[in-house]
């Protein structure tokens, strides 16, 4: 079809062009080397990788959030992905003397002329829905307050830039393509039925002259093909680069625990390496590529509670910050130069203290960034480099330090709780039990909590279950000691713990607190110490199972129950905590958020320790408010509830978060919240725990 002189032209177009996309690229490989060693990738890397491509190739990992949006996007990325094998035909027909496909039915072109069509409507669809939802709809999910830090050239309209260029290459491309494929039609005056959509636009176009059919032909062969070699440079920097950075940054995740965070000075790096990060430079190699593989979606923004409690925190603003500042300096930082410090243009210190670390940003983004590691290791450098840090938290970690706990208690009072029991609780290192029971510090010290840390011990005593704790022995867990940044205070408390533990006689470690489960389970055995560890209610979900634990009685409450971040998000605890709701025979109302997609309490990361509390309204009071919408749903306006509302919860700070979220929300006698232990004693045999509300019992 084409030309000699046109031949030559599209040969020396790809030369020109691949070249400056080969040395686009070769600066982003230079860049995102500049970072900090991963450590290992670890065994399995060609299965997950497989894994991790399926699951893209499905655009599984978007339909986490937003299904509507994913099914149009599917459409692009569907279509687009079959692209590659049109374009290949397509350059088959412009240099192969003959080669036409336009007007094929039957055989093996016949199929995929039809697949052709259908996505090329598919792909126009998808990229108009985006455009409108972009620039004449407003989708406020596209924004950002302006309270968070971003760079001038986001400021100024720089994504609604990329994107208007983005998908103006695609409507070029795939509309080029499409009209030709009409054209070719027209000029040979057939309906091909394998191409339904391009035939029906060829029907009004068969009355042109040959001359003009044939040269937008032509046109649109160089608008389609020739459009893609010159957008590739542009590529390598754009948005749409995430085709490509996405699937690399899904397969190349290491396969570690959610719970367990990366050490503080990478394994790898120089001697000399100081914790954490100031730096793009000192952020390891894959939270480079993050800033790639964004999709500037916003998905991580729309679940943070710190952003969605007007707090200046947007996970997506920080990842967008990095890639235009290496886009604006990619061949300079490729080459060696300094990036300025993060804090001065990626994100605020004020959005890096404000993060609850609840891990709901890296488990929604459906291309496997980590923000928020991010921000932990600015948090870890600022630590370590003696930055000043909220006055309440301060007094919390030099509590920790002297006395091992975040309330500034005597060690010899962690086991006091225990002193109002009718029966004697093993001290552990003294004689051996089946499970040595990590009690934490909220259950142990705060007067909230302690009734139903003796609740949980009546109930494992009833049970029979053979349990222990450390007594003085015992020191915070450390879990968000680590993720406030306070790495060396965390591996003193965990070494602590460890050797307490190893000298004592168990088999296995219970926990009443889900932030001492994730550092026993996933942070403890880096450094030596491996147990099998159960939160609470796995255990007797067990108990129930297997006919140890008993419930007779049916309790008449409509509830709800939220999930811990850390039991749930972090460890997959989700269905024994329900298993023993329900089986207590109240009725389980579950809020929209839930199970994976739970919204933090706001507690995690050191912000139950902050002194200062920012204006606006809090996680825990707008999940107290979803709770009431959820439990009251149904009920007519006015009527009084059948049943006593109870907000559960299996988390000690959980417990004092929303107990207080009740009161500041004025909605003190609408709804109780209830640890799911003083639900399960209640419904044994006799009622281990007397009932707290009216009627109870059915």
């Amino acid at each position: 079809m084409l030309s000699v002189p046109e031949k030559i032209a599209f040969i020396l177009l790809v030369a020109a062009f691949g070249a400056l996309t080969a040395w686009g690229f070769y600066n982003l490989f230079r860049a995102v080397r500049r970072g900090r060693p991963a450590g290992p990738l670890g065994p399995g890397l060609l299965p997950r990788a497989a894994r991790a491509l399926l699951a893209v190739g499905l655009q599984l990992p978007l339909y986490k959030a937003r299904p509507i949006l994913t099914t149009f996007h599917a459409l692009i990325f569907f279509g687009f992905s079959y692209y590659f094998l049109v374009n290949v035909n397509d350059l088959l027909e412009g240099f192969w003397p003959g080669y036409a496909t336009a007007t094929t039915s039957g055989g093996l072109i016949g199929p995929l002329n039809l697949l052709g069509d259908l996505l090329s409507m598919a792909v126009l669809l998808g990229v108009l829905v985006f455009l409108v939802r972009r620039f004449v709809t407003g989708d406020q999910r596209l924004t950002v307050r302006s309270d968070v830090r971003l760079l001038p050239p986001v400021q100024h309209g720089g994504i609604k830039r990329d994107s208007l260029v983005v998908g103006g290459f695609i409507l070029m491309h795939v509309g080029s393509r499409f009209l030709g494929q009409s054209l070719r039609l027209a000029e040979a005056g057939v309906f091909n039925p394998m191409q339904p959509f391009a035939s029906l636009v060829a029907l009004p176009l068969q009355g042109v002259a040959p001359a003009a059919l044939s040269a937008g032909i032509h046109v649109t062969w160089w608008l389609a093909i020739g459009l893609i070699v010159v957008f590739l440079p542009y590529f390598v920097i754009s948005k749409h680069l995430h085709i490509m950075a996405a699937p690399l940054n899904l397969a190349l995740a290491r396969p570690a625990p959610r719970g367990r965070l990366d050490p503080a000075v990478p394994v790898g790096a120089p001697a000399e390496a100081v914790p954490g990060a100031a730096t793009l430079a000192d952020l390891p190699w894959p939270r480079l590529l993050d800033a790639y593989a964004c999709i500037m979606c916003n998905r991580c923004q729309d679940v943070c509670p710190a952003y969605n409690s007007q707090r200046p925190l947007s996970p997506s603003a920080l990842e967008i910050n990095k890639r235009y500042w290496l886009n604006g300096n990619l061949r300079a930082f490729a080459g060696g130069a300094a990036s300025p410090a993060l804090l001065d243009f990626a994100i605020s210190p004020e959005a890096a203290w404000a993060c609850t670390t609840c891990y709901a940003c890296v488990r929604v983004c459906p291309v496997g960034n980590a923000p928020m590691a991010d921000i932990v290791d600015l948090r870890r450098r600022m630590v370590n480099d003696g930055a000043e840090l909220d006055p309440g938290l301060q007094s919390t970690l030099e509590k920790l330090g002297k006395t091992g706990n975040s309330f500034g208690q005597a060690a010899r009072g962690r086991g006091k709780w225990a002193a109002k029991l009718d029966f004697k609780v093993k001290d552990i290192r003294k004689e051996p039990a089946e499970f040595l029971w990590f009690v934490g510090d909220y259950a142990a010290f705060d007067a909230r909590v302690q009734d139903i840390t003796r609740t949980v011990a009546r109930v494992l005593h009833a049970a029979g279950v053979d349990f222990g704790i450390l007594y003085d022995a015992e020191r915070n867990s450390g879990n968000d000691v680590r993720r406030v940044g306070e790495e060396g205070l965390f591996e003193q408390l965990a070494e602590h713990n460890i050797a307490a533990m190893q000298k004592c006689a168990f088999q296995r470690v219970i926990t009443t607190d889900p932030h001492s489960l994730n550092a026993l389970q996933n942070e403890y055995p880096d450094h030596g110490g491996r147990w099998d560890t159960l939160h609470y209610t796995r255990l007797l979900a067990q108990l129930l199972d297997t006919g140890r634990l008993t419930l007779e009685r049916r309790l008449n409450y409509r509830v709800t129950f939220h999930d811990p971040c850390y039991l749930g998000r972090y460890n997959q605890g989700f269905s024994p905590p329900r298993a023993l709701i329900q089986a207590t025979g109240c009725e389980l109302v579950e809020m929209p958020r839930n199970r994976a997609n739970s919204y933090c309490c706001g507690a995690g990361g050191g912000q139950i320790w902050m002194g200062a509390t920012p204006p606006g309204e809090r996680p825990a009071e707008n999940r107290i408010r979803e709770a009431l919408a959820a439990l009251n749903s149904g009920r007519p306006d006015g009527a009084a509830p059948a049943r006593p509302l109870l907000f559960v919860v299996a988390c000690p700070k959980d417990v004092v978060m929303y107990t207080d979220a009740v009161k500041t929300t004025g909605c003190e006698g609408q709804i109780d919240v209830r640890d799911v232990i003083q639900l399960v004693a209640e419904a044994m045999p006799g009622g281990v725990a007397q009932p707290a509300a009216a009627d109870p019992v059915a």
